[in-house]
């Protein structure tokens, strides 16, 4: 029996199997949509931005060093 899911981009039903070999895309075209939506950076994970200091690894350690411990 074949599993079938939906494809993230279109919504048609495509063959979750190694015979396809887009998966879990239906096609070509629909996985090149979603990696040039990655690309353009369409899905975003919301909250607020980091500022710069903290996006560093000095500011991360420094940040990680600043915590209360208990």
């Amino acid at each position: 029996m074949t599993v079938t899911v939906d494809c993230p981009t279109c919504g048609r039903k495509a063959d979750f199997s190694p015979a396809n070999r887009w998966r879990p895309f239906c096609s070509e075209r629909c996985k090149t949509a979603d990696l040039g939506a990655w690309a353009s950076e369409a899905y975003r994970i919301s909250g607020d931005a980091r500022d710069d200091a903290a996006s560093s690894d000095e500011g991360e350690a420094a940040a990680f060093n600043a915590r209360p411990r208990s």
